[in-house]
């Protein structure tokens, strides 16, 4: 009863120490998509964005609000100076309305529905960006797992032939030094399985931050490598890219905004008048009184200000130009790479990896019939190896650019969240 009563104990405080979220005992399989759901739900990017939308929101209400009046009070005593005239208090009640001129009122309200539609393009983009990373750091897992497999694999096909020559030697066919060389490239090859295992765990450790659970280190990391670009021109490709991308968009609507607030400011070079009306009350008499306060734009005929709205507009301008250019080379390389990265795999397939191969074969059908040493076994060992490793290099580096080319054309974001 009491080993009962300490596993139940067990069971129910490492139930309560893992994450509700998502429990690492009950990971087998973590898809593309669980990660970018889980990433999107958790993510404090996405809700940085999003606070910073709702408060560009509010930036509109603020811009549409009237000033407020003001009301103003005044008392004391009326002394008579002459004879006749009544001593008593007086008291002076007047209201102020300052005019929001439309001239003023208008492109201050557009300066700030164009920063709320900037805004929603800043949240669009850090969820494109967002899901870009995921991609990335996921296929990072995957790639640096099928990395590990591969000198995994190199290391038992060393250990073969470590144990043939062990034989060999034990019966005195071979000389002890190509037993102590294979064990030298047995513990190399072990020492890169070892270091590749390693950066599977570091591939995992930029995953977790990105999709906010904890993911166990033998979780199977899949998706299907798909190619959604097909075989669209660069000029297709950067026209999707400035039609969609939010980033230009963006820009484009920094640049509305920055002209927006140059007019506010230079409308404001125009004094904005403050209706009053009152009444002023004394022993003898009451008067009604009506006016206008209108400041004289003498010292500060806000030079400044315009001077700033200006330098900000050009600002705005020439970012756009610079967003043009850095997306523009950032577009232009992807697809390089992925232009490259193809004619690898095209190569690797067409018939490299299946020569290396037939090498290898070769190789040791002559090393078990004593025509050749185990130098040309290592050798082809190395060259099977050696393609192994750039088909799986190309392969993830075409994925890596498909996955750039995808956030920059907006192909991974349904029609509704564009």
């Amino acid at each position: 009863m009491k080993a009962i009563a300490k596993r139940f104990f067990l069971v129910a405080l490492l139930g309560t120490a893992l994450p509700t979220a998502l429990r690492a005992a009950e990971v087998a399989t973590l898809t593309l998509p669980q990660a970018l759901e889980l990433a999107e739900k958790n993510s404090p990017r996405l809700k940085t964005a999003a606070a910073e939308l709702e408060r560009s929101r509010s930036g509109i209400r603020t811009a549409s609000a009237y000033p407020n009046p003001e009301i103003e009070v005044l008392t004391g005593g009326v002394r008579a100076r002459v004879p006749g005239v009544t001593s008593g208090r007086g008291v002076s009640v007047s209201i102020g309305q300052a005019i929001d001129l439309p001239s003023h009122r208008a492109p201050r309200i557009r300066a700030a529905e164009q920063g709320v539609e900037s805004a929603r393009l800043a949240s669009m983009e850090a969820r494109l960006l967002l899901r870009a990373d995921v991609k990335q750091a996921f296929y990072t897992v995957m790639r640096r797992r099928a990395e590990y497999e591969l000198l995994l694999d190199n290391q038992k096909l060393l250990e073969q032939t470590r144990n043939r020559i062990a034989l060999s030697v034990s019966v005195g066919e071979r000389a002890k030094f190509e037993l102590v060389r294979i064990e030298a490239e047995l513990a190399n090859a072990t020492n890169q399985a070892a270091s590749a295992g390693l950066r599977v765990t570091q591939a995992l450790a930029q995953l977790r931050p990105l999709i906010g659970v904890d993911v166990a280190p033998d979780t199977i990391v899949t998706t299907d490598l798909a190619d959604s670009v097909g075989t669209e021109s660069f000029d297709a490709l950067f026209l999707q890219m400035m039609q969609r991308y939010p980033a230009m968009k963006r820009v484009q609507a920094e640049v509305d905004r920055s002209q927006s607030r140059l007019e506010a400011e230079r409308a404001l070079k125009v004094p904005r008048p403050t209706l009053f009306a009152g009444i002023d009350r004394d022993p003898e008499q009451a008067r009604a009184l009506i006016g206008v306060a209108i400041p004289l734009p003498i010292w500060d005929q806000r030079q400044g200000p315009v001077g700033e709205a200006v330098a900000t507009f050009q600002q705005s301008i020439s970012i756009a130009e610079q967003t043009r250019l850095e997306l523009r080379s950032d577009l232009e390389l992807n697809h390089s790479r992925l232009l490259v990265a193809r004619q690898q795999i095209a190569a690797f397939e067409g018939g490299l990896i299946r020569q290396a191969e037939s090498a290898l074969r070769v190789a040791e059908a002559a090393f078990r019939f004593g025509e050749r040493g185990f130098l040309e076994v290592l050798d082809a060992q190395r060259v099977l190896r050696s393609v192994r490793a750039d088909f799986l290099n190309a392969r993830f580096d075409k994925q890596s650019a498909l996955v750039e080319i995808e956030r920059l054309t907006v192909r991974d974001l349904p029609e509704t969240a564009r």
